[in-house]
């Protein structure tokens, strides 16, 4: 694979994942997000991303094909403090959305992009609906009936592996994940590998903690930092 890999963002928000790519040297190409005040933290940041707007108006198949689409669709009705409607609730029903853009552009690139789609989402997740949730989760990404664990509870973490795209998902938590420490986060990563049989390596493979930027001062510029004299 030549040149450099890119992005595209749905359920943008602030644009975390666009920021994570860029740092490992990932270019984001465009966003979905439908809400100005996170837009226009992402239009400083990021001045070459394009925004497309409401992901219910995009056909996946007219926009810029990217290598990697990450989504983190709304929790509001699988997250256990929201109102627990489940996956084809009015706001985590878009999950499904993001599914047909993704299989839009594949079938208009004659399954050449994304090669990976990345979700994620709150730990209750697992448990929606009776876990039935995210049964039809696993089984939108795969297009196949993915069945419930003999014991009727999902893993932390797991595999469904024979079909395309390769897919994994994992239980993870932020407070490991960071130089210094940070709070207490849980949620659940999913990767589809659409172009092999990367999604295990990818998301269980053990890799060093990146250390988090410098707090912003005044304005929003990055925090000054003390400079050591050159040496003489």
């Amino acid at each position: 694979m030549s040149g450099a890999l890119t992005l595209g963002s749905l359920f943008d928000g602030i644009g975390v994942f666009p920021l994570a790519a860029r740092r490992q040297g990932i270019v984001p190409v465009w966003a979905s997000e439908i809400e100005k005040a996170p837009v226009s933290i992402t239009r400083r940041h990021f001045p070459g991303m394009a925004h497309l707007g409401d992901i219910t108006k995009l056909d996946g198949g007219k926009i810029p094909p990217v290598h990697i689409i990450t989504f983190g669709s709304p929790c509001q009705n699988i997250s256990q403090i929201g109102n627990r409607t489940g996956i084809t609730g009015e706001k985590s029903g878009l999950f499904f959305e993001a599914i047909r853009m993704i299989e839009e552009m594949r079938d208009a690139t004659g399954g050449q992009f994304p090669i990976i789609a990345v979700w994620e989402n709150v730990m209750g997740a697992f448990s929606s609906g009776d876990r039935m949730d995210f049964k039809a989760v696993l089984s939108a990404f795969t297009g196949s009936e993915v069945p419930m664990p003999a014991s009727g509870r999902w893993a932390n973490a797991g595999m469904v592996r024979g079909g395309v795209p390769d897919l994994s998902w994992r239980l993870m938590d932020a407070q490991h994940w960071a130089r210094p420490r940070l709070a207490r986060r849980q949620r659940v990563f999913i990767v589809a590998d659409f172009g092999g049989r990367r999604a295990g390596e990818i998301l269980f493979k053990p890799r060093p903690m990146l250390t988090l930027p410098a707090p912003c001062g005044t304005g929003g510029l990055p925090a000054p930092r003390r400079r050591s004299r050159p040496c003489s």
